[in-house]
């Protein structure tokens, strides 16, 4: 494909500075399916270097109090925010996602990512306990790991890039990131700001490329102690092998087969227009998507009824139109992906209500090759269609009736997945009933997607190992010591 002079070619970010790669790749703009940029096709060798830059600036970084720590993520916190706009446009242009969500969501929660950790960092305190009658006391100190390996996916690129680096650095280690090389662009921006913050050079180290090339490279390191991860179960799978030989301590955060489970005393007025956005914000590429939806028989036809009129006036199209509501998916494959899940639910039976196949898709001239893709609808799909067992991560959802308590608890829980689900009530004594029954790291009620950063952040099952969040992360990107003392 020839290249015009005007693409973005992006450098890897090691010990401080840019430095070119020998081979590059091409990302694509996914609203007009043009080539638009020129990602690093990184390996071991440029893996290697970072490292070594990170291994080289840890003992400094690591000695640094707190508060100095705190005090340079506050900074670039601050840089960002600064810089808000251009973020947002970068990541709209980047990744598909309507320039409305990119303003209002991803770039705001990065800037609040770096906020968040540095306070918590200041708030930690270790415990102690006292032996009078042996005259011994004992105490806990955590120190930093080492170099942090954090493997970034493309749905929230930023937002969620920053969720890793900002605990692994507030707690004193240094980083070697890889972002998706399909969204590359904002992580390239933010590296621009690291030095003007004040961060040392080698603390963090962004390495971009594919995760068979680069991220093989960083989870195989023999010296990268520690591995956040997040993306897709298969590809946690293939890190848990790479990295067992070296005892890696790993954090995976996976996909999800969310439910959302509304019974007939749910307020269909919040419940309906929550639903939508849990269904297709983001253009359903969001983990904690619901996929699944619940909805007791007595309300079923007059929730559907409502739901789909709601859907039907979602706009697609161009992302950086502020009207938009949903932008362009990540890829042609990830696009006929999708699609093919529609297919395969029309094969089996399925109705498809609204969306793919059944309305027509009208785009702007300049956006014809983009890969858009209207908000899907489908009912009559059984519990053990692959569209109700598989993540399929775009905007298609699944609508189903059940009957009982006891049922709907049972089917929402016979997926591999267990990440999020939502519950709509308004009886107090069944939302804190089921909440505690549903196989999941997360569970919302009469809500979606109300975010405490303090709070434990994870999946069970295949959605995932450990858990983010102030404490959490503070316990993953530490080492616990025991100290004993004997007076």
């Amino acid at each position: 494909m020839a290249h015009s002079k005007a693409l973005l070619v992006l450098e890897n970010f090691i010990g401080g500075r840019f430095v070119p790669c020998s081979s590059y790749i091409d990302s694509y703009n996914p609203s007009t399916g043009d080539v638009y940029c020129r990602v690093p096709d990184s390996g071991k060798e440029e893996v290697e270097a970072a490292v070594k830059a990170a291994k080289a600036a840890f003992p400094l970084w690591s000695s640094k109090s707190p508060l100095e720590r705190s005090q340079i993520l506050n900074k670039l916190a601050d840089l960002i925010e600064d810089d808000l706009e251009a973020f947002a446009q970068a990541e709209s242009k980047d990744q598909g996602k309507t320039i409305t969500f990119a303003r209002a969501v991803d770039i705001p929660r990065a800037v609040y990512n770096f906020r968040f950790f540095a306070s918590s960092i200041l708030h930690h305190t270790t415990e102690c306990t006292e032996m009078p009658t042996l005259g011994c006391m004992h105490y806990t100190s955590r120190t930093p790991v080492g170099v942090a390996g954090l493997i970034s996916p493309w749905n929230l690129p930023l937002y969620l890039l920053t969720w890793k680096i900002a605990p692994a650095i507030a707690c004193g280690n240094t980083v070697v990131a890889k972002p998706s090389e399909m969204t590359s662009v904002t992580a390239w921006m933010m590296c621009k700001l690291l030095e003007k913050a004040g961060v040392p050079h080698g603390v963090v180290n962004v390495v971009f490329g594919t995760g068979a090339k680069a991220g093989e490279a960083l989870v195989c390191h023999p010296e990268v102690p520690l591995i956040s991860f997040t993306g897709s179960t298969l590809t946690a799978q293939r890190i848990t092998e790479r990295s067992a030989p070296h005892c890696k301590r790993l954090s995976l955060e996976l996909g999800g087969k969310n439910p959302a489970i509304i019974f007939d005393d749910a307020d269909l007025t919040q419940c309906i227009p929550t639903t939508l956005r849990s269904s297709f914000a983001n253009q359903g590429e969001i983990c904690l998507c619901t996929s699944r939806i619940f909805v007791q028989r007595g309300i079923y036809s007059e929730f559907l009824k409502r739901f789909v009129a709601e859907a039907k006036k979602w706009k697609v199209g161009n992302p950086s139109d502020p009207t938009v509501n949903v932008g362009a998916l990540i890829s042609k494959e990830h696009l006929e992906k999708v699609k093919s899940y529609v297919k395969k639910a029309q094969a089996e039976g399925a109705r498809v209500l609204c969306g793919e196949g059944v309305d027509s898709l009208v785009l702007p001239a300049d956006n014809q090759k983009g890969y858009f893709m209207l908000p899907t609808v489908i009912t009559e799909v059984k519990d053990e269609s692959c569209c109700m067992q598989e993540e399929i991560f775009g905007p298609v959802t699944c609508v189903v009736a059940f009957d009982t308590e006891e049922e709907v608890i049972e089917r929402a829980n016979s997926v591999k997945y267990g990440l999020a689900a939502t519950v709509w009530s308004s009886n107090v004594g069944r939302v804190h009933r089921v909440a505690q029954r549903l196989q999941c790291g997360l569970v919302w009620t009469n809500c979606w997607l109300v975010r405490d950063l303090n709070l434990p952040f994870g999946g069970m099952k295949a959605s995932g190992i450990g858990r983010e969040g102030a404490k959490d992360s503070y316990e993953f990107f530490t080492e616990v010591k025991t100290i004993t003392i004997k007076h």
